[in-house]
């Protein structure tokens, strides 16, 4: 929610993430067009009076909508618990500390998937049946261990299946190699984040030429897992 006439420029990096946005005025009346499992930013840069107002109210209405505050360095000075939010973040934050704090506001909050301001997340993978996750001709078997393309396997590094498991099974989501690091390697390695693009130049080598786009370079943030636009799901 925001007054601004431009509302790409409240939280610019969240445009360089993979979810999509919808955006509302700031008044009371938006309330009712949230949809269930959102997460809402509202913009307090300029007027933090209107947003405690309509924190206030979203309690008031017994609405389980988690609200990130979008705030200036100024405005850390009048929030305290009393406004009810779940988070808040600066407006110049980077793409990385957005995806970090959606994550933590989305798994306090036992919210399915992650979401901002009245969306639903990006997904691409079929969905899990005994292990295998099908996402157009790549399948991962994540209790065999084993991953293939067209029914060819792929020679994979125990690392590099774990890497491919942990992005297939979050397609769209963007992850810094420090989180992939952390999350694949574990918090006893004490390697640099170089291991990662070495493992995701592998990755790519061994999916080759037609499907290395899969896992999708994000700009100055890390990587991500892109799902081919047209799988083997129902419509």
């Amino acid at each position: 929610m925001t007054f601004a006439t431009d509302p790409a420029t409240v939280l610019p990096s969240l445009a360089l993430l993979s979810h999509r946005v919808r955006v509302l005025p700031m008044d009371a009346a938006s309330l009712v067009k949230m949809p269930e499992q959102t997460i809402l930013f509202l913009d307090a840069r300029d007027d933090l009076a209107t947003a405690k107002t309509l924190c206030r109210l979203i309690h008031a209405a017994s609405l389980s909508t988690p609200i990130i505050l979008i705030l200036t360095e100024g405005g850390f000075t009048v929030i305290n618990s009393q406004w009810g939010i779940a988070d808040v973040i600066v407006n110049t934050a980077s793409p990385a500390e957005v995806e970090g704090r959606l994550r933590l506001v989305s798994e306090r909050g036992n919210i399915v998937g992650m979401a901002t301001a009245g969306t639903i997340p990006a997904s691409g993978a079929d969905g899990q049946e005994d292990g295998l996750i099908r996402c157009g001709d790549l399948v991962v078997d994540t209790n065999g261990y084993t991953a293939s393309l067209r029914n060819v396997p792929i020679d994979l590094a125990y690392k590099e299946f774990e890497l491919l498991k942990y992005l297939v099974q979050h397609p769209g989501r963007v992850f810094t190699r420090a989180q992939l690091l952390q999350e694949v390697w574990g918090y006893d390695y004490y390697g640099g984040t170089r291991t990662v693009d070495v493992h995701v130049r592998r990755l790519r080598a061994k999916l080759g030429g037609e499907y290395e786009h899969l896992i999708g370079t994000v700009r100055n943030v890390g990587y991500r897992f892109d799902p081919p636009e047209s799988t083997d799901s129902a419509d």
